[in-house]
């Protein structure tokens, strides 16, 4: 059984049966060991130091975000996501579909309505995949048709596990300094307006080709980490050969999107440049408008897309 505490004792505010001579140092209430949290002057009551926390300004990285950003929890998930993608994909056609055997055979279901394209495709039975209203197969739209979820899932989707494993280390590397950097909500709206740039690119350029990968965000990544490693007084020589050696691929090797790389190159740059030199005194704003004036350029850009392949 509790004793109450003695006569002329103080007792603790939130717990009246014990006994103590400790005070919050901000509102001067009893307090026990239980309910004390030091602080740099003597103990605070847990009110006190709640409603500290609630007039305390978070920390902010030089661009705006949070700090809470170094956890490269954003980019973890990103990964997660491509990496649960391809095993849906496994799971759906088989281990052909992420060993890649090509992109018009053994194709899986999830990759034939993904990637970026005009046309509507038709995905045979024998895995071999028709342009246009052919008979016989399953109809999934393209652009053109409606299916403007490709512009996202296409980000999402990758032909063989090679494919995957070069975007994912790509987004390993790149995404966490960056998000530490940006804070999580600015990193996350660079990627996807990076990658969905490269997809309206590809749209545009290459209509009928089958474009799909991260890499569309990816080459935004570049393209940001440059400059805000420029912004912060830092040095290009470790980013510019990878970046030089990714350019030579894109436009040397065959089965590569050109204009989807550097649709998300040009994007990336541009909402980089938006996030890193906006003024101090009107970042978010300046911030703000930068990302929905790009996204809305992308849509324009898309809505254009019937009218230019007609």
């Amino acid at each position: 059984m509790t004793q109450p505490p003695s006569v002329g004792v103080p007792a603790c505010y939130r717990h009246p049966s014990r006994e103590t001579y400790v005070r919050c140092a901000r509102c001067d209430r009893p307090i026990c060991p239980e309910c004390m949290n030091e602080a740099s002057v003597g103990h605070q009551c847990p009110e006190c130091v709640a409603a500290g926390r609630r007039t305390q300004r978070s920390a902010r990285t030089a661009f705006g975000g949070t700090v809470a950003g170094q956890q490269g929890t954003v980019t973890k998930i990103l990964i997660a996501i491509n990496v649960a993608v391809a095993l849906v994909g496994v799971l759906i056609s088989g281990t052909g579909a992420l060993l890649g055997r090509g992109l018009f055979t053994g194709v899986s279901a999830i990759q034939a309505i993904g990637a970026v394209h005009a046309t509507g495709v038709t995905l045979m039975p024998n895995g071999e995949i028709l342009l246009g209203h052919a008979p016989g197969g399953t109809y999934a739209p393209g652009l053109d048709d409606g299916g403007w979820y490709r512009l996202i899932t296409a980000m999402f989707i990758h032909y063989g596990l090679l494919h995957l494993l070069m975007n994912m280390w790509g987004l390993w590397i790149l995404g966490r300094p960056l998000e530490a950097a940006l804070g999580r909500a600015r990193f996350l709206t660079l990627y996807l307006l990076a990658g969905l740039g490269g997809n309206v690119a590809a749209y545009l350029f290459s209509p009928s080709s089958f474009a799909a990968g991260a890499s569309t965000a990816i080459f935004g990544l570049f393209a940001a980490y440059a400059i805000v490693v420029r912004r912060l007084g830092g040095s290009l020589a470790g980013i510019l050969p990878i970046l030089l050696i990714n350019l030579y691929i894109t436009f040397f090797f065959p089965g590569i999107s050109k204009a989807g790389h550097l649709g998300g190159l040009v994007v990336g740059a541009i909402v980089a440049a938006g996030l890193a030199y906006a003024p101090r005194n009107a970042r978010t704003q300046v911030q703000s408008a930068v990302l929905g004036g790009v996204l809305v350029l992308l849509a324009f850009l898309t809505l254009l897309g019937p009218t230019l392949h007609g």
